[in-house]
């Protein structure tokens, strides 16, 4: 498709007031070869034949930019003119000859084996007229070496300017999967914002209907005034929660996540200020830069994390510990164990954790391996 449309019919090199400063140049040169060659009183069929080719010349400069088959046919016509009166009028004639075949050579047109049969036509046209003359046997080689010269640099400037046409077009194409490859990974990444927000959304709200609902049956059933207050700060307290979670998942659209062990810390400094309670945060490994969703996901379960300790025991030492390993972040989250004797819980499901007794601690653990596959377990 690149090479079609790189033949397409312009004229490549029609750009600009460069091409037409010099076809203004041309134009009166031939005009001035015309005149002299017409002073010189030539047979009437070279005058026609002249002035054929230069009118052919004009058109060819009128036409070449809207329309360039017409144009080519007239530069073809006025090679071959000007190639029939080499004998007649001498070195004015095959220099309008050798410039115009040139220039069609050139153009991208005309196909390889039209170019190659005009100038096959100038060149016996030119040479036979001169033989029939009489001409100066070193004059007809040198027309037999001109000519074929002058298509061959014809055809080399019709190849680069192919070769240029390809290149430009292909940077196109190449911007343009760009564009596509840009636009399709936003549109991936606005879907997992909209998953993102659906889940913290949904989480978030469910629990605070079912705790509403709760507080309403406190009040309306048994007019417990007190439990009705503790499920309503409940509520308040997961409505806050949602918030920050949806102001997360928002972060991640604008990236502008902050760093993972920035935001760690910071999560502790909040629980330390919210329970008074000690937590201390260990940064294992080298640092390396994490993606938005990564860091989201990682910050959701040390949220999570937390949430657990403090509610399962509350008041005991937490510590997070943030494992930078060579393909993957390992994030793990242990609280002591709880004072006082309980019943032991049966066994946690994965990523839940479960309050710890005795002698037991509670730890949550999440790791995101490189790729975006995370992984989670509770103890």
């Amino acid at each position: 498709m690149i090479r079609a449309r790189a033949l397409r019919s312009d004229f490549i090199d029609h750009h600009g007031p460069a091409w037409w400063i010099a076809e203004l140049l041309s134009t009166l040169l031939f005009g001035w070869g015309l005149v002299s060659a017409l002073a010189g009183d030539p047979p009437l069929w070279v005058r026609a034949a002249l002035v054929g080719g230069f009118v052919c010349w004009v058109g060819f400069v009128g036409l070449a930019w809207r329309f360039p088959r017409p144009a080519t046919a007239a530069l073809a016509t006025c090679a071959l003119l000007s190639a029939v009166t080499v004998a007649s009028v001498g070195e004015v004639a095959l220099v309008t000859a050798c410039v115009a075949l040139g220039v069609f050579a050139s153009h991208p047109t005309p196909r390889v084996w039209t170019i190659a049969t005009v100038a096959v036509a100038v060149l016996t046209l030119a040479t036979v007229t001169e033989l029939v003359a009489g001409v100066y046997p070193g004059t007809v080689l040198a027309t037999i070496a001109t000519v074929p010269a002058v298509v061959l640099i014809g055809l080399n400037r019709r190849q680069y300017q192919v070769r240029a046409r390809q290149t430009e077009l292909l940077l196109e194409e190449t911007r343009r999967a760009q564009r596509e490859r840009a636009r399709a990974a936003a549109l991936d990444e606005r879907a997992r914002i909209a998953r993102e927000m659906h889940d913290v959304l949904a989480h978030s709200l469910g629990a605070l209907r079912v705790h509403l609902e709760v507080a309403e049956a406190r009040l309306a059933d048994q007019g417990d005034t007190a439990a009705a207050l503790q499920s309503v700060r409940r509520s308040r307290r997961l409505a806050t929660d949602g918030l920050t979670e949806a102001r997360n998942a928002v972060a991640a659209l604008r990236r502008d996540v902050p760093a993972l062990p920035e935001a760690v810390a910071e999560l502790a400094d909040g629980h330390r200020a919210d329970h008074h309670t000690e937590v201390s945060v260990r940064a294992l490994g080298q640092a390396r830069p994490v993606s938005s969703a990564a860091t989201v996901a990682l910050l959701d379960t040390t949220r999570e994390a937390l949430t657990n300790a403090a509610r399962h025991a509350p008041g005991r030492p937490v510590t997070v510990t943030l494992d930078h390993q060579e393909d993957r972040v390992r994030l793990r989250v242990r609280n002591a164990p709880r004072r006082g004797r309980c019943r032991r819980a049966p066994a946690p499901k994965a990523g839940s954790g479960s309050p710890g007794c005795g002698s037991a601690s509670r730890s949550s653990v999440a790791r995101w391996r490189q790729g975006g596959t995370r992984t989670g377990d509770g103890r």
